[in-house]
């Protein structure tokens, strides 16, 4: 299902963009990426850590994280108001997060994908339910952190996703207009936050992204790989 839009839209194929739709210089000049599920791998790290953390603040039972992954994109302190769950919780899952860093992996593809985009010219940011700082020690702990321009954290927006204060200010770092600009995520609320703040959108299922429920959603692509990603932006192929 590479480049597949939902039912609303009319162009799209499902190989590529045809050429004639996208100009020389390429579709989009900005993309704006959450970030977990869609540049890195850290649901085992996730699973661990939220376990540790609801041990130690809440106590015996099996640990809700089939719920908790419901919620993917929000802010933390968020997610734990949803669940009815101590705020509590945030401070030992940080820190357990922290602890298991070194077993976040990277994407496939996705460093030649983030280094394709830069020698295009594409400005580039992250927007994610991570705090920024939590956000840029795992990107820089993974090599990822150079070859990005922003990363904007939900603890640095008034309001966090599904609002779009984040895609706003991911915008605004980077001097780019919402028009031009696709919000890459593999959650519901990242695509609700993009078209909230007027980018296109393209939700994506090469991590722990449903498919069925980001069709659902219906964003104006639905990705399965990040060099589909790169054709969609640039207009090409694999670069």
């Amino acid at each position: 299902m590479p480049l597949t839009p939902p039912p609303r839209s009319a162009a799209a194929s499902p190989a590529v963009p045809p050429q004639a739709a996208a100009p020389a210089h390429g579709r989009f000049a900005t993309v704006v990426f959450d970030l977990d599920g869609v540049l890195i791998d850290s649901f085992e790290v996730m699973r661990e850590a939220f376990a540790i953390a609801y041990r130690e603040v809440v106590g015996t039972g099996e640990p809700p994280f089939e719920e908790y992954v419901t919620h993917q994109g929000r802010y933390f302190p968020d997610i734990m108001r949803l669940m009815g769950l101590p705020g509590e919780m945030e401070r030992p899952f940080v820190r357990a997060s922290h602890d298991l860093m070194d077993r976040v992996t990277v994407y496939p593809r996705v460093p030649e994908l983030l280094t394709a985009l830069r020698d295009r010219g594409v400005r580039t940011a992250v927007a994610t339910g991570k705090s920024g700082s939590r956000a840029r020690a795992v990107l820089d702990r993974t090599g990822l952190l150079p070859l990005l321009g922003e990363v904007v954290g939900s603890d640095e927006v008034p309001r966090p996703k599904p609002q779009p204060d984040i895609v706003h200010e991911a915008l605004h770092r980077l001097g780019a207009p919402p028009e031009g600009a696709v919000m890459v995520g593999d959650a519901v609320i990242d695509i609700r936050s993009g078209r909230a703040a007027g980018t296109a959108t393209a939700g994506v299922t090469w991590g722990e992204g449903s498919a069925e429920r980001l069709r659902a959603e219906q964003p104006d692509f639905l990705l399965d790989q990040p060099w589909h990603l790169l054709a969609l932006v640039c207009g090409g192929g694999r670069g």
